[in-house]
């Protein structure tokens, strides 16, 4: 059942107060803050409106319940059990909210139910309703205002959100109110552990409630916890194949241990074995002082292999020793070095037809290949992209984007994925474009441009002579950033610069 993560709520409680905030707004927990000042024993809780009437239904040992801006819709009927239930139980219910609710959606023949709707924020509200003042919580809601202090409460808030979003921890959001209740200008260990994680993962998240986002994440669950299970990753260049390994690692034993990305593409393959396994003084010329390698790094943690399909197989063979014993020597050593590491590798090819072509060792790939997890291209879950857009535009803005401009969005198939969608918004912010029709059909014509492999002179009828013009082309158009290429051509920064060296 959803409602099993709040036991520590819908138990009996030896406080006689139970606030519930929504989430998302800063409006709601500081307006939760300010309640918790007015309670001088009280518990708070974040809630979405879909789960309130659930929750009514189940709670108990309290003998009143504040209900902070969250909507008394949802399932009518539920709820208006849930209220009778609780007025049976003789607990008052008190509902503040800054918006009013439609008559014919608004519970009926509750008398334990108390109302309050102001037109205001929904913290100067409870402020109203208790007759205390809330002049200190505001700039934490509003950007301009917001000093020093404001920013760390902010901060932390967003940092509890985060992680009921990403891990389901509920507790640390009514922690976090609770802390700016007090006025606590100084984090715990826990909280400053919580912001650190934040600035480190906040900007990697699966966001989307699609069919093909559920799917995905339920597999990420299943697999995470088991800590010597491999992990391969597939999917186009886009999708968010590294956030996908993140989350694995995140809701993992492993958590508070080393995650160490590396990509396989981006180091010559005469250096691979010296990144995979570190190397002594004197190795080699140029290695002046020991370096510890990506296994050693990791050691207890999650090594990330992306691009692995780019590794030269001298390379594959290397790594599949490792897997197979656990064990390596530096280059360059003669100590064996043993580690305990979680591989989880992710490619954007075909790595079974690879195989079959021999460009992919068999071994290597059946040792990766335990847990294999697909990432969707964005086209195959399009109803995700409002949410998508929306959180990334909150977080500029603080307003979501208008319907007309998330229908806008959603006529494109974006083969770039989550990242070219990401990357028009922020077009569309630098150049204060509100047109996203006028944006979608600039970025189509330039897809279209890359696409062609036509020259006002006639091609060539050699294939690879075409495609090594085409990457100049591209070369040329990023101002010759080889990355920014290999992310438009959706292949490796290697074979990027190999085209360009044959086509000298």
């Amino acid at each position: 059942m959803e409602n099993q993560s709040l036991s520590f709520i819908l138990e009996q409680s030896d406080v006689d107060t139970l606030i519930i905030t929504g989430w998302g707004w800063m409006d709601y927990a500081c307006a939760a803050a300010l309640a918790l000042r007015h309670f001088e024993r009280a518990e708070v809780v974040g809630m979405s409106t879909r789960r309130l009437p659930e929750f009514l239904s189940e709670v108990d040992g309290f003998k009143e319940i504040v209900i902070l801006g969250v909507g008394l819709v949802g399932n009518p009927k539920m709820l208006q059990s849930a209220l009778e239930r609780l007025a049976k139980k003789h607990m008052h219910v008190c509902w503040i909210s800054a918006i009013d609710l439609p008559g014919d959606s608004f519970p009926d023949g509750c008398p334990n139910l108390e109302t309050f709707v102001r037109d205001a924020s929904l913290t100067e509200c409870v402020g109203m309703y208790y007759g205390i003042p809330c002049d200190d919580l505001l700039p934490v809601i509003e950007e301009k205002t917001r000093n020093q202090t404001a920013q760390r409460h902010h901060l932390l808030l967003e940092a509890a959100m985060f992680s009921y979003r990403n891990y389901q921890d509920e507790r640390s959001y009514g922690d976090a109110i609770r802390h700016l209740a007090n006025g606590e200008t100084n984090w715990t260990d826990s909280e400053r552990k919580l912001v650190e994680h934040y600035k480190r993962y906040g900007n990697r998240e699966l966001i989307g409630k699609s069919k093909p986002m559920a799917d995905l994440l339920d597999v990420i669950n299943r697999a995470a916890p088991h800590v010597h299970a491999r992990v391969l990753i597939t999917g186009e260049s886009g999708t968010g194949k590294e956030t996908v390994a993140l989350q694995i690692h995140n809701k993992s034993p492993l958590r508070d241990e080393p995650f160490i990305a590396f990509n396989c593409a981006s180091v010559t393959p005469n250096l691979l074995e010296s990144r995979f396994f570190g190397h002594e003084r004197g190795a080699f010329t140029g290695a002046t002082e020991m370096k510890t390698g990506l296994f050693e790094q990791a050691n207890g943690g999650t090594l990330f292999l992306d691009e692995i399909g780019e590794l030269p197989l001298e390379a594959q063979g290397i790594l599949l020793r490792v897997l197979e014993g656990g064990r390596f020597t530096r280059l360059g050593g003669a100590k064996e070095i043993e580690v305990d590491v979680r591989l989880i590798a992710a490619t954007n090819r075909d790595l079974a037809a690879m195989v079959r072509d021999g460009k992919f060792r068999e071994d290597l790939f059946y040792r990766l290949n335990v847990v294999k997890i697909r990432v969707p291209a964005l086209r195959e879950h399009k109803e995700d992209i409002g949410q998508i857009a929306n959180s990334y535009w909150l977080k500029l803005h603080h307003h979501r984007l208008k319907e007309e401009q998330i229908n806008a969005l959603m006529t494109y198939d974006y083969p770039g994925n989550v990242r070219e969608l990401y990357n028009l918004l922020e077009c569309a912010d630098v150049l204060e474009e509100q047109d996203f029709n006028k944006l979608i059909a600039e970025q189509r014509a330039t897809i279209g441009k890359l696409a062609s492999t036509s020259d006002d002179d006639d091609p060539p009828d050699e294939l690879e002579a075409v495609i090594r013009r085409h990457v100049r082309r591209v070369y040329k158009k990023y101002d010759h950033n080889i990355t920014k290429t290999a992310d438009a051509l959706q292949i490796a920064r290697n074979t990027v610069k190999k085209y360009l060296e044959n086509s000298r």
